[in-house]
């Protein structure tokens, strides 16, 4: 059988210890910089030596690489305790990355602290706020137009406070990171969920929210609860049409989106060797959809010919002396789980619709469309985003894409290429990769996330017609791409949607079914090939990167209190001390809520760095229970059906604050903590649900939200719409002790059962406080 499931032990991990104000600098004896932007910063390899030196010797056992690199960075080495799935770890990450979308929020929450600059290397990057329409050139223009307040905050406060700046156009975060900034064993926190595309380079790359970076800039230990570990082991080699987005597609199939959730996936076997180091960014770029902490590889001569041809030699040669002390797992290291998969049986995948973990073999796909009724036109294929656009991508659709036009025949679907850093669009226009793709009928679009985040004007396909596109990106939840809801999004190779925008349809096969040429022909595509890597070496392309001052205190950064798009922060109200009484229910969701549910992305992403006005997104997305539509409840007070954040609102006006009732894996999806911030701004006081995706849960507590689950998951049927909530205990709340929620509903009858919470001892301090922030503040006075 190629995929087995095989369950071993739990083993060790950690636990928080105390606060530290200063963040040490970590210096190797060779003095390599860790970027070519930070020259004054270097490699960290000898002291994260020996901090696993002590870890290990306590442990007494071996260990996985993800407990090589997490442990390695431990606050306190010699002191915090470490047990996989149970204690807290408090940790000193290497570096900080924010996209423009996230860094308003977390620039935000810095400038409110009142720190005068980050403590470590951070950076910004403008990759969220360009809608693809016409082409790269033309919706670039438009967007620094548009953007051009938020364009210039970002870059102020960058410069006055020590963040480096990426300027609109740069390309997109990950593909940044992976280019300058990540490296094996680096530990590394990102404001975007799909920050773990760094573990392609063999460092830990976690998405958090703008709150957990903020501790991070103040050099305060980030916290993170220790993550189980899963081992996915694979054996044979990638060919044919079998790329690695197959492998994350295959996984991801297996675990579902919340299969990860509390873990690492840690890839390890012979058949790592087969797959390129953007390769393997691809896949732990998509660990994301399976709710993993992050993902990540063992470092190989995969990843050192990437750091030689993206000018890191340096960082290579130093990472081959600590390969086998920091850089792999320990023979005879022990996974709370291992996947294995054969790639020599592995088929391409295609995953969806509306959820990227129902998979399909590419010679299944048909048979299921036809069963489901999913349209079969392919309308748009689309090609790029920050999990598959690197040089190899490319070249391998363009080796589609020249077969196809040595017959005379373009694409039968729209189609469009996003690069994914200005290096890579350079270089694919350099090596003819670009004009082969054009030259079918695709459309270049800036380097951007576009419409893998909802940044597209689509005009093919009016709002509510059925129909079907082809995505080489990560996510394909309800309306993600074009805010259609009918929209059947599917998720796939780069090579693979390429072919199917030739023939227009998704029950085409590359691997069995001819294509009809012009002139009436039948041929059949070959299996793509791509180089790893330009031979010519990689085309920088316009320079877009801006160094903050050595002394930027004098930098102005100007809010307008009339803006529109930004506003300072105010802070939230402290906890009074007593039990939350009389709580409404604002909205109980009925089936899946993920991030894009709670706060939407496209259009509103404009407002990420204003509170109040992107508030009004909140929750107009989630389906209530109640009537089955989105964005309709019934205001308890008035008994008049609204949309959810006017409900809110007035609530708010009228000092009553309110719950909302969840399902399974409740803020799975991006790490945008709007979907924290905007509950807590409109007067929520607590989340109820049956589990929780990890980053959201972190991110609600951040903002002295409670997010709490049933004990017993059939409680959520006790829960009416109508209901007032009381939630008791919270005098005495402690860590692992329940909390009781008891309901009083409207015909005057009861019901009482007990809630959980995960929040540790400096957890409820932020609860009490009223936030992270606050706590920080309190912490900083003192």
């Amino acid at each position: 059988m190629a995929y087995v499931l095989r369950f071993t032990s739990k083993k060790a991990c950690g636990q928080l210890v105390q606060l530290r104000q200063l963040h040490s600098s970590h210096v190797c004896a060779a003095q390599v910089a860790i970027s070519k932007f930070e020259k004054n910063k270097f490699m960290p390899y000898e002291n994260l030596a020996k901090n696993i030196d002590v870890v290990k010797k306590r442990l007494n056992r071996p260990l996985t690489l993800s407990e090589k690199v997490l442990y390695s960075h431990l606050d306190e080495p010699a002191s915090q305790d470490v047990v996989r799935g149970e204690t807290y770890l408090r940790l000193r990450p290497d570096r900080v990355a924010m996209q423009d979308a996230t860094a308003q929020m977390a620039m935000l929450q810095f400038i409110s602290s009142g720190l005068p600059r980050v403590a470590v290397p951070a950076t910004i990057h403008c990759d969220h706020l360009i809608e693809a329409r016409l082409g790269g050139a033309q919706d670039l223009a438009v967007a620094k137009d548009i953007n051009k307040e938020v364009y210039n905050f970002l870059a102020t406060a960058g410069a006055k406070y020590g963040v480096g700046f990426w300027k609109p156009g740069s390309g997109i975060i990950h593909q940044i990171i992976l280019e300058n900034y990540a490296f094996p064993d680096v530990l590394l926190i990102g404001t975007d969920s799909h920050t773990p595309n760094g573990g392609g380079l063999g460092g830990l790359c976690i998405g958090v929210g703008g709150a957990d970076a903020v501790d991070v800039l103040a050099s305060l230990p980030w916290e993170l609860k220790c993550p189980q570990v899963i081992g996915v082991k694979l054996t044979g080699k990638l060919a044919g049409w079998t790329s690695p987005k197959d492998i994350i597609l295959k996984v991801a199939d297996i675990l579902t989106v919340k299969g990860g959730t509390g873990a690492i996936v840690e890839y390890f076997g012979p058949g790592v060797e087969s797959i390129s180091c953007t390769g393997m960014a691809t896949i732990c770029n998509m660990g994301a959809e399976i709710g993993a902490t992050t993902s990540v590889f063992p470092y190989n001569h995969r990843m050192r010919d990437y750091l030689n041809a993206t000018e890191r030699g340096g960082i290579a040669e130093a990472a081959e002396k600590f390969k086998d002390v920091l850089l792999s797992a320990d023979t005879g290291a022990e996974y709370d789980r291992v996947i294995e998969i054969n790639l020599d049986e592995l088929e391409p995948y295609i995953n969806g619709p509306f959820t990227p973990d129902l998979g399909h073999p590419i010679s299944k796909i048909g048979e299921a469309a036809k069963k489901n009724g999913w349209p079969l036109e392919v309308k748009v294929g689309l090609i790029g985003s920050c999990t598959n656009s690197s040089y190899e991508d490319m070249s391998r659709s363009a080796s589609i894409a020249n077969q196809a036009l040595k017959h005379g025949m373009k694409a039968k679907s729209l189609f469009t290429i996003t690069p994914g850093s200005e290096q890579i669009r350079a270089t694919i226009e350099r090596d003819q990769q670009a004009k082969a793709l054009s030259d079918i009928g695709g459309m270049v679009l800036a380097n951007a996330c576009g419409p893998c985040i909802g940044q597209w004007k689509r005009e093919d396909v009016p709002s509510g017609e059925p129909n079907t596109i082809v995505t080489s990106y990560n996510r394909n939840f309800v309306a993600r791409n074009d805010g259609n809801p009918k929209t059947c999004a599917f998720v796939a190779s780069p090579e693979i949607v390429t072919a199917l925008v030739l023939a227009g349809r998704l029950d085409f096969n590359p691997l069995t079914d001819s294509l009809t040429a012009p002139d009436g022909t039948k041929f059949k595509l070959d299996s793509p090939y791509g180089d790893e890597l330009p031979a010519k070496g990689f085309d920088p392309g316009v320079d877009t990167y801006q160094a903050p001052p050595e002394d930027g205190s004098s930098i102005q950064v100007d809010v307008s209190p009339t803006s529109d798009r930004l506003q300072l922060l105010s802070p939230f109200k402290r906890w009074d001390g007593e039990d939350l009484t009389d709580l409404r229910v604002l909205l109980k969701v009925k089936g899946k809520c993920t991030t894009d549910h709670i706060s939407p992305a496209g259009p509103w992403l404009k407002y990420r760095g204003h509170l109040d006005n992107i508030a009004n997104n909140c929750f107009i997305g989630a389906v209530n229970v109640e009537n089955d539509s989105p964005n309709k409840v019934r205001n308890l007070l008035t008994g008049d059906w609204g949309a959810v954040p006017d409900t809110a609102r007035s609530y708010k006006a009228k000092g009553v604050e309110w719950v909302v009732v969840g399902e399974q894996n409740y803020g799975e999806g991006s790490s945008r903590e709007h979907a924290a911030l905007e509950p807590r701004h409109l007067g929520g006081r607590a989340i109820i649900v049956k589990s929780f995706a990890r980053i959201h849960e972190t991110n609600l507590k951040k903002q002295g939200m409670l997010p709490l689950t049933f004990v017993n998951p059939d409680d959520y049927d006790k829960i009416r719409p109508d209901d007032k909530v009381a939630l008791l205990g919270l005098k005495e709340m402690t860590p692992g002790k329940n909390l009781v929620c008891r309901l009083t509903h409207s015909d005057g009858s009861t019901d009482e059962f007990p809630l959980n919470h995960t929040m540790n001892e400096q957890q409820i301090t932020w609860f009490q406080a009223g936030s992270a922030l606050n706590r920080m503040k309190d912490l900083n006075k003192n």
